[in-house]
């Protein structure tokens, strides 16, 4: 096995974990914190939010290594889904697939299965509704809790931060009341 088929399977927690917690410990050595909802308050800053509301005023200039770690966030997931992305399905347990079509979703060895992220759920009045509500929901959650699910999750516990230990007991919360009561209402 080469190494780039290596690269191209999911990679275990134990390789993944200490991969995550090296990074930490360098933002954190360097007094830096993480959170990906926290670019959008920088890049409406620069783009002159600042005149019209407070909260958009700060040193934005400060905040650009963020920004640069977005990218190559985002650089790195398109990377990853077109050029390693493996060609066999993915291999998932067979209680999991059959929890997946208890909730009616077909697994086809995708990692977002084509069902409910596919290019034919945009062209549904119900796909842009789901979209949009979620949209409005992530944005208006990450606002209202002070950061998004990685900055939490994983700055502020880095931290040893209160609130964010708090906000990630809410997500988890919210997570199994979506997965075992909304979702099977909604799909």
């Amino acid at each position: 096995m080469t190494i780039l088929d290596h690269i191209r399977q999911p990679w275990p927690w134990y390789v993944s974990g200490p991969a995550i917690a090296s990074i930490m410990l360098l933002l954190v050595f360097f007094g830096r914190s993480f959170g990906v909802s926290s670019n959008f308050r920088t890049m409406c800053s620069i783009a002159g939010a600042g005149k019209r509301v407070p909260f958009f005023r700060f040193d934005h200039k400060a905040q650009y290594w963020n920004l640069l770690f977005l990218a190559g966030t985002v650089a790195g997931g398109f990377i990853a889904s077109h050029w390693l992305s493996s060609p066999r399905p993915l291999q998932l347990s067979a209680a999991t697939i059959r929890d997946l079509a208890d909730l009616h979703i077909h697994f086809d060895g995708l990692t977002a299965p084509s069902q409910l992220f596919g290019s034919a759920v945009l062209l549904t009045a119900k796909g842009w509704i789901i979209l949009a509500a979620g949209g409005f929901l992530v944005g208006f959650g990450s606002r209202y809790a002070g950061g998004c699910t990685s900055g939490h999750a994983i700055s502020g516990l880095s931290n040893l931060q209160f609130p964010s230990l708090i906000a990630v007991t809410g997500f988890f919360a919210g997570g199994l009341i979506m997965t075992h009561l909304l979702y099977p209402l909604i799909f």
